[in-house]
């Protein structure tokens, strides 16, 4: 089960790493000035980049999930493993696949590290709105 523990610790430590490597080369993309004259093209398609860019992040961490599965061979191959590491970090959890008795803390760990990875997208989304409409807010006074 320790084993297991600390296999399920790597897992999460590497998403956070792939998601912070992944949303700093993000933030580059915020960095070129637009014209009011093209703020709404340039505004969606930066909504629309972002939103793949998320979920290619999201697909590679539930990879790095779904090869330990199939290597240490808690699942029998790796599409069962994609797919039930899909349905986990997900927190979906249809319930048809699952792992075996001593994996299954693993498979909560991937289930909070998804809703982590996740919220941090939200929260990376929330704040491209706030710097894109920043300049368009009226001044306060006080």
């Amino acid at each position: 089960m320790l084993t297991q523990l600390l296999i399920g610790w790597g897992l999460l430590a590497l998403c956070v790493a792939i998601h912070a490597m992944g949303l700093t080369s993000a933030v580059r993309w915020l960095r070129s000035p637009t014209s009011a004259a093209h703020r709404f093209w340039h505004g969606t398609w930066l909504f629309t980049r972002l939103a793949g860019w998320m979920v290619i992040l999201h697909l590679l961490e539930i990879t790095a999930w779904a090869v330990v599965y199939a290597w240490r061979e808690a699942l029998t191959d790796l599409p069962a493993a994609l797919y039930f590491s899909a349905v986990t970090y997900t927190t979906t959890g249809y319930g048809d696949v699952v792992l075996p008795q001593d994996w299954r803390l693993v498979g909560a760990i991937e289930a909070l590290t998804g809703i982590l990875m996740c919220g941090w997208s939200t929260g990376f989304s929330f704040a491209v709105v706030g710097r894109l409409f920043q300049d368009d807010s009226p001044a306060v006074n006080g």
